[in-house]
């Protein structure tokens, strides 16, 4: 995303200078966010600041956790104040849908879980834990200094296979993916898009937190048969997949267990997603799977340097 980021600044005549651990073509500034004076440097002219600096999920098994309290925490804390001496506009924070952890996860034949801003968070691993603690944090510096923050919990926009071995074993990646936009994930176009309304809307905003996810066709009296029966709901909020999904040979989940409400998002930022589970219905019957051409361009870039034989990552909650 962060690539994404600059690509579209760019290409929208913005001057933006990307702070990486990793040299890349769209990498100004070889560094991390943990290290204040290289942060302090970078910072310099800087108007609005993208945090989307992070150690993910897939780094749970391979990191420490004071790996991840450095980069998730001290590494934003590092940005925000760095933020305010040099007099920053805004700043917009890149966090995820997995701080609600086991909020998110009702047990077999409850009712799905209706996620919006007001559900408390109740993160899973240590990943969720230290998001919380910078979303915690970016707020505490918005009362102490006034800086202008909008925090955006994003779903899954990767790429790469699922992390649900069962899931691979069951389904089609694209399958997946495609069955994810009905509650769970988001095309990188639309997460760029957010992060740029925010971006316009923070001074007057002041302070934000939202969830940015595709817009789902359920309505919250789904919930009850959502995590019973699935393919139910879906057939009754959008009966055209039967055909499409039949043509590929592609089936639905059996049951969905949650899913992220958007609406907050579009009102307060004036955010438009056009990636929706209609969308991708569109393209596969054009032939294609949905992807922005960003998402295209960027691809896959993974997590680790090494490859796993068991999956993507290794998984540890």
């Amino acid at each position: 995303m962060g690539e994404a980021l600059v690509r579209t600044l760019l290409a929208h005549g913005h001057k933006a200078v990307g702070l990486d651990i990793k040299p890349s073509d769209h990498t100004t500034v070889v560094g991390s966010i943990a290290d204040r004076s290289c942060v302090r440097a970078a910072m310099d002219g800087v108007e609005v600041v993208y945090h989307a600096a992070t150690l993910h999920k897939p780094h749970v098994a391979t990191h420490s956790m004071q790996d991840f309290v450095d980069a998730n925490v001290s590494g934003t804390l590092a940005l925000l104040e760095a933020a305010v001496s040099a007099g920053v506009r805004s700043f917009v924070y890149t966090s995820t849908t997995s701080v609600f952890g086991n909020a998110s996860r009702p047990p077999p034949g409850e009712p799905a879980a209706w996620i919006t801003e007001d559900v408390t968070p109740r993160p899973r691993n240590i990943y969720g834990v230290t998001k919380v603690a910078a979303e915690n944090i970016c707020h505490l510096i918005h009362r102490r200094h006034g800086l202008n923050c909008i925090i955006l919990r994003t779903s899954r926009f990767f790429p790469e296979e699922d992390d649900d071995k069962r899931k691979r074993d069951d389904f089609e990646d694209g399958n997946i993916k495609a069955n994810e936009f009905l509650f769970r994930r988001i095309e990188l176009a639309d997460v760029v898009s957010a992060h740029l309304r925010a971006s316009e809307r923070a001074e007057a905003l002041r302070f934000g937190c939202y969830i940015v996810s595709a817009t789902t066709p359920f309505e919250s009296e789904d919930l009850s048969a959502l995590n019973v029966d699935a393919p139910g709901v879906v057939c009754r909020r959008v009966p055209a997949y039967v055909d499409v999904y039949e043509s590929l040979g592609w089936k639905m989940f059996a049951t969905i267990d949650r899913v992220y409400v958007n609406r907050a998002a579009r009102i307060d930022l004036g955010w438009e997603p056009r990636y929706d589970f209609a969308f991708v219905l569109d393209s596969l019957r054009a032939g294609a799977y949905p992807r922005s051409a960003i998402a295209a361009a960027i691809g896959s870039k993974g997590y680790h340097d090494r490859v796993f034989e068991d999956g993507p990552y290794p998984v540890l909650e």
